[in-house]
């Protein structure tokens, strides 16, 4: 372990919210500290230092109508041995280029002088912005992967897994959406303080990893309509007739192109390839499905368009990252909790 505490600058600004930037302070701040609380009654040492920075000290607002309140302003914050840079709370077509000149500029001579970067969701756009990412693997959250891979070309982005680390000496950490940034501290505590303070702070804190990745919380991000009218069209046809057979073949038909132009155009238009389409918007019926009814696998893969239920299974698996009935337990018995505790 650290013989003194690791620092941490969290990097804020307004559009971040309060839990996650307050979350990682707050599990930073147990290690050490806590698990002697609850199992001597007395404090243990705190292991790591976090603080806020931010372009301007004083209240800050943030989303939701929170404030936060910075230490330490970026043209005066002392050196940190990592820095940790919250999700970006804007819709992932947002244009970045030359909002946050000054983070980004920022978070370039960090790294530079040795810091690890970690971010949690969104915020790895921060990291392709400064050109960090180029030639590295990276994630974020799974609505926002899309719109990573197609402004920077160059990041090898990784849209299953919860957190990647990459970069020189692997200083680049990146969390994806959502709660994954308890994974992104637990990792730091464990990389920079010892595994064993990380664990403490996991059973403090009753923190699950999220070891199936994020995919399985993803939706069809690609339904939404798109400006191309012909596909728009088959996109609106599809969205009915996805269980019927040859669905590929009619959607040819019914936009009136050459095949090759209709599945050009279609990749062109959705970003994916028309039966790719197809098996997200099946795959996206069988999890609602699975969700919400106690049909067997095999109906559930029938009404969602698959006569081989063994097939629709490894398909599942592949692409969702859990089979069928690992996915009906994780997410229909939460989906049974929070309906009973709605009713309650």
């Amino acid at each position: 372990m650290s013989e003194s505490p690791v620092s941490i600058a969290i990097l804020v600004y307004p559009e971040t919210t309060a839990s996650v930037v307050y979350g990682m302070l707050d599990l930073f701040r147990s290690a050490g500290r806590d698990w002697p609380v609850v199992t001597e009654g007395r404090p243990g040492p705190e292991l790591m230092r976090p603080w806020l920075v931010a372009r301007e000290t004083g209240a800050l607002e943030i989303c939701n109508g929170a404030r936060l309140f910075p230490e330490c302003r970026l043209d005066d914050c002392p050196p940190a041995d990592i820095v940790c840079v919250p999700e970006v709370s804007l819709p992932p077509d947002a244009p970045l280029a030359g909002r946050y000149a000054p983070e980004i500029a920022w978070l370039g001579a960090r790294y530079a002088d040795g810091a690890l970067l970690a971010t949690a969701c969104s915020g790895a756009m921060l990291l392709a912005e400064a050109g960090l990412l180029d030639g590295c693997e990276a994630t974020t959250h799974w609505a926002w992967c899309e719109a990573l891979a197609e402004r920077f070309p160059r990041v090898r982005v990784q849209p299953r897994r919860a957190l990647v680390a990459s970069g020189a000496g692997q200083r680049l950490v990146m969390a994806g959406g959502g709660t994954s940034w308890m994974d992104l501290a637990l990792y730091l505590i464990a990389r920079s303080v010892g595994l064993e303070a990380a664990m403490q702070v996991a059973r403090v804190n009753l923190i699950d990893w999220h070891q199936v990745g994020q995919q399985p919380f993803a939706r069809l991000a690609s339904t939404r309509q798109v400006e191309d009218a012909v596909i728009a069209r088959c996109q609106v046809w599809i969205a009915e007739h996805y269980v019927e057979p040859n669905p590929v073949s009619a959607m040819v038909g019914l936009s009136g192109l050459a095949e090759r132009t209709f599945k050009r155009r279609f990749r062109q238009a959705t970003g994916m390839a028309p039966l790719e389409y197809v098996q997200a918007l099946r795959l996206e019926e069988a999890k609602q499905m699975l969700e919400t009814t106690d049909n067997p696998i095999e109906a559930v893969a029938n009404e969602a368009g698959y006569e081989d239920a063994g097939y629709f299974s490894r398909l599942f698996r592949r692409q969702v990252g859990l089979t069928p009935g690992q996915y009906r337990r994780r997410f229909g018995a939460l989906r049974q909790t929070l309906a009973a505790a709605g009713t309650a």
